[in-house]
């Protein structure tokens, strides 16, 4: 039974991996074009600023393309910011997971929201993190809060394999 999962998983790794490898490959080639400017200045910045704004309105954060602008401090969504890659994440995984095709699409069309609230949070916090104590910044920004997306996503994916799979045997 072992070898028969073992051989699954590593059956899917790589179909994984070329997904996950050609969208990465598409996104790079996208760079600086209008796709770009619509994830990232329409999809990323402009409702992390709506929501700076709702949250503490005395900021008066503005959109400016790729950055959020504010007097004392603001944030540059840079390459890897925008939350692209944490989505191809969630993509390629779905692409390969053992799940019909039905619940395959309701769980990415949830993930696509899911990715879209953990980097709203992530990008709030090191934007009040490096307004607050730029010292926090480096490391939240490099290790910590990458982290917390991958394994979030992962999390939101072994959920959705967890509870369909639970709905399966149900008699």
């Amino acid at each position: 039974m072992v070898n028969i999962a073992r051989h699954s998983a590593m059956r899917r790794l790589l179909p994984f991996v070329l997904s996950f490898a050609a969208l990465q490959g598409l996104w790079q080639f996208a760079r600086g074009g209008p796709v770009e400017f619509l994830v990232v200045h329409h999809f990323t910045v402009q409702p992390a600023v709506a929501l700076i704004n709702w949250l503490t309105p005395d900021v008066h954060a503005q959109a400016l393309r790729f950055s959020i602008a504010a007097i004392g401090g603001g944030l540059n969504i840079l390459n890897g910011c925008e939350g692209i890659e944490a989505l191809f994440l969630l993509l390629s995984a779905f692409l390969v997971a053992p799940l019909p095709w039905r619940a395959r699409f309701l769980s990415l069309f949830g993930g696509l929201f899911f990715v879209f609230l953990i980097n709203q949070a992530r990008i709030l916090l090191l934007f009040y993190a490096y307004r607050a104590n730029r010292d926090w910044f480096d490391p939240l920004h490099s290790l910590v809060l990458p982290l917390v997306v991958v394994l979030s996503v992962c999390a939101y994916f072994y959920g959705c394999l967890y509870l369909t799979s639970n709905r399966c045997q149900t008699p």
